[in-house]
């Protein structure tokens, strides 16, 4: 029933859009982008933090009007740095940490923009690529772990900041930003209008034409090692996008999983990412 009623609400949000897009059209296009950008979910209330982030050492850090929440789990001056996907929050990483701080290196998660305890009501990858290296800038991670959306931003990062990184992994990571903008105009049934607006838009606005606007090509003949992982199964990012971000990568290992959907969570799989993470 609550998927049926939650089903209902998405398809007659669509339908006010597309009608709003012949009456009120700014409107219409400024809504669609909006709610594109802004997650429902994802923040941490100041007075529910989660156990696994108050076990870390909090700080935050200014860009610009922004304020970035980050969590430290101090070990030694190897730096690893998590990012978090869409909707999500530094606390995702809880079952990755207990395999990874049996490393000794130190462990930052960041609360990406708009999400966590971090500031803002927008998000997008190029400014969260800003998050990534006003981190960076700080703490000089030499790895990045990126999930899903967290994925694709520390894939833009390497390629349009100067960087001294050496490792990355992906998991369950989307390739093309045209997939990622054409599920969020089916799941809303948005017409034709309304899609060309938000293309055209995002082109503009991040100087820089959509179909380039990829994971792909902006890892395509990097000379960073690196680790893909996807499971078969994903339904919120499809495999096929890893395969393109393989296929570019060539110095990155791929691993196919199975059964473990989007989350990835697995002891024998984090086992197996621990072992690159410590690789020389």
């Amino acid at each position: 029933m609550k998927k049926f009623r939650d089903y209902l609400i998405v398809k007659s949000v669509g339908l006010y859009i597309n009608l709003m897009s012949f009456l009120y059209p700014k409107y219409a296009f400024e809504l669609a982008y909006r709610l594109f950008s802004s997650p429902r979910k994802g923040k941490i209330k100041p007075n529910k933090i989660p156990t696994t982030l108050q076990q870390a050492q909090a700080i935050q850090h200014n860009l610009t009007k922004h304020t970035i929440q980050t969590y430290i789990w101090k070990g030694n001056d190897e730096v690893v740095l998590l990012v978090h996907g869409w909707e999500s929050n530094a606390s995702r990483w809880k079952k990755l940490l207990k395999h990874l701080l049996k490393t000794g290196k130190t462990i930052i998660a960041i609360d990406g923009p708009a999400h966590g305890q971090s500031s803002g009501t927008e998000f997008n990858v190029p400014l969260y690529a800003s998050f990534i290296d006003a981190i960076a800038v700080v703490y000089k991670p030499s790895i990045l772990i990126g999930h899903s959306v967290g994925g694709n931003a520390i894939t833009y990062y390497q390629k349009h900041y100067p960087h001294e990184i050496k490792k990355m992994v992906l998991l369950g990571a989307p390739s093309d930003f045209t997939i990622i903008l054409k599920n969020y105009v089916a799941l809303l049934s948005l017409n034709t209008k309304v899609y060309r607006f938000l293309k055209s838009y995002t082109q503009s606005r991040f100087e820089i034409a959509i179909d380039d606007f990829s994971a792909a090509q902006f890892i395509a003949n990097s000379t960073l090692t690196g680790m893909i992982i996807h499971d078969q199964d994903d339904q919120v990012v499809l495999w096929e996008e890893s395969q393109k971000i393989a296929s570019a990568w060539p110095n990155a290992i791929w691993i196919t999983t199975r059964g473990l959907g989007h989350s990835l969570h697995d002891t024998a799989l984090y086992q197996q990412l621990v072992e690159f993470v410590n690789r020389p």
